[in-house]
């Protein structure tokens, strides 16, 4: 889970009273060993609220108060679930939700963990505009994602967060544990907008294929074959590079050029 970066050395300060009173700097970090979250702010204040045994409303509610109590003020603007079936429900109302199994919450944490060293690996290769590796908190998936500088146009239609987001061309490689559709952990791949001939195009290991979703094609690495395969991490690597090649080469991308061998871009380094 990201979370901003502490200056390099703490200052304490009191902040002026009135409008004009500033918010503490902070982090909050979830801690999947001893399943709490805890809010440090600054000048080394802290707050922790437990993970076990909250349902959604008491988890926000207590958040919240912890914040509060360290002098943070916060203001969601929607605060309701996204692109969920019960996304007209406020967080402070969702008594439904209450089940947290600290096993699987550890395990779920050192897998992503695992994944995220792969992606930052697989992003020093290109030397253009990407994301940082970042965790999508609706779909609950660790993803990363190359930019061309190619414009386009979204549908009018489009929601504010897609026009953003696909505002330029994107080729994007994650990780996710499924969903009602795979119903199982996977690596992906995707080219937006795709284009033609995407999904004859080949890739690697033999265990992937071009997954078929909403008019277009997934690249998907079954989590359980990348395991079973002698080296892993070196299996997912090739199969988010044929993916990339895949979408580069049909989108017209200067891959030579755009190439970062080992995380160098000067070509008269030593390659590694």
């Amino acid at each position: 889970m990201e979370r901003p970066l502490p200056p390099h050395r703490p200052r304490h300060h009191h902040p002026a009273h009135g409008p004009s009173r500033r918010q503490p700097i902070f982090t909050i970090d979830f801690d999947f060993v001893d399943h709490q979250l805890h809010i440090h702010t600054l000048d080394r204040r802290t707050a922790t609220v437990p993970l076990q045994g909250q349902s959604v409303a008491s988890f926000h509610d207590q958040t919240l108060q912890g914040l509060a109590n360290l002098g943070i003020t916060v203001a969601i603007t929607h605060p309701h679930p996204f692109d969920l079936p019960d996304a007209d429900r406020r967080f402070a109302d969702d008594t439904e939700h209450a089940s947290y199994d600290p096993a699987w919450a550890s395990r779920y944490w050192q897998v992503l963990s695992q994944v995220n060293l792969v992606l930052e690996e697989f992003a020093a290769r290109f030397s253009g505009k990407v994301s940082p590796v970042h965790h999508f908190w609706h779909t609950f998936d660790i993803a990363h994602t190359r930019f061309s500088d190619r414009h386009i146009d979204q549908p009018p239609t489009a929601d504010a967060v897609t026009r953003e987001a696909y505002s330029r061309e994107v080729i994007s490689f994650g990780f996710w544990f499924g969903d009602d559709r795979f119903a199982e952990p996977a690596f992906y791949a995707y080219t937006a907008p795709e284009p033609a001939g995407l999904a004859e195009e080949p890739l690697r290991p033999a265990a992937a294929w071009w997954d078929p979703r909403d008019g277009s094609h997934l690249a998907v690495l079954r989590y359980a074959d990348a395991r079973a395969s002698d080296d892993p991490r070196a299996t997912v690597l090739e199969f988010y590079e044929s993916a990339y090649q895949a979408g580069a080469r049909l989108t017209g991308w200067d891959i030579g050029r755009l190439a970062c061998p080992g995380g160098f871009t000067d070509p008269c380094l030593p390659r590694p």
